[in-house]
């Protein structure tokens, strides 16, 4: 448990699907966390998207790839390279599914960026997590061509809310004794008396949770793993019209997305991932919001806020 949390914000750097369109790059989504950045999946020209927006790449600690389809990874050896031209000298975490440690082989041998920063893989089995200090990311697989992990970045609970009336009838002195208490220390009150932090402390608050789906076409799995997220972001490449190419090739429609995140009882859903095939995000808009009303379309150099809750 922690005090408390950094600011959170979601930054939408590519959402087309398979082939960049004129206003659509390839997959790359940020999680910005205080200073610190995680990217999911980064398509080719991720790199100049992060020039482009208010973001620095040098602020990335960690990768996660959902899988190793080219417009989710293709921009990798670019922006190792732009790291290392730039003076990186703090490691790179990348995390993928089975087969990202051959592909960074390859991309490594690429970049060429031994002699500057280290660049440290680890594949993930479903359900692995990575632990970080105050969050994890947990892996899921889901349902796709090609083996996809979909991310769920999750809070540490925070400590409950502080009752500084309580704390004052029960002796406790305004000022570092109250902090001591909300860290999770015991202090002795004016009357000799020793307080504890759940006298004045109520029940833990949780922590933010985000899920990211990679490509996946509808899935129990992916409804499990969303329960009850603050933000779902969902691959939606096809509309209905499409549904034949959404089941042969393992997409989502933007109905079925808004329908995974209804059963989930996510509180907002961000569709991603459009097919070029379609000029306008309208018709994703129309199918998705009578089922899921709080959607939204990501475009790119999309911004989402996302709060804690009380």
């Amino acid at each position: 448990m922690v005090l408390h949390q950094p600011q959170v914000s979601l930054h939408f750097l590519g959402t087309s699907g398979a082939w960049p369109t004129a206003d659509r790059n390839v997959s790359a989504t940020v999680l910005k966390r205080g200073g610190e950045l995680l990217l999911f999946d980064c398509g080719e020209g991720t790199q100049r998207q992060f020039q482009r927006s208010e973001l620095s790449y040098m602020a990335i600690s960690k990768i996660f790839i959902s899988h190793l389809h080219g417009d989710h990874c293709f921009g990798l050896p670019g922006l190792m390279k732009t790291m290392q031209l730039n003076e990186r000298k703090e490691p790179l975490d990348i995390y993928g599914p089975r087969g990202l440690g051959a592909l960074m082989e390859l991309y490594e041998k690429i970049a060429n960026v031994h002699d500057q920063f280290p660049v440290r893989w680890r594949e993930l089995r479903d359900g692995e997590a990575v632990e970080a200090d105050g969050y994890r990311v947990t892996s899921r697989k889901m349902n796709h061509g090609a083996l996809n992990l979909a991310y769920a970045y999750e809070e540490a609970s925070r400590a409950g809310r502080f009752n500084k009336p309580r704390a004052l009838e029960l002796g406790v002195p305004e000022g570092p004794a109250f902090r001591r208490l909300q860290m999770g220390e015991s202090v002795k009150s004016t009357k000799g008396e020793t307080v504890r932090p759940e006298d004045v402390l109520g029940a833990p608050r949780p922590g933010r949770r985000i899920v990211v789906t990679g490509d996946t076409g509808p899935c129990e799995a992916l409804v499990e793993f969303a329960r009850s997220a603050d933000v779902l972001i969902s691959e939606a490449t096809y509309c209905s019209d499409m549904l034949a190419k959404a089941q042969e090739y393992g997409h989502m429609t933007a109905a079925w997305a808004a329908e995974s995140a209804r059963r989930a009882g996510v509180k907002d859903l961000v569709l991603t991932h459009l097919s070029p095939r379609y000029v306008t995000s309208d018709q994703h808009k129309a199918e998705a919001s009578p089922i899921f009303p709080s959607t939204r379309i990501a475009k790119d150099f999309l911004s989402v806020e996302v709060p804690l809750g009380d």
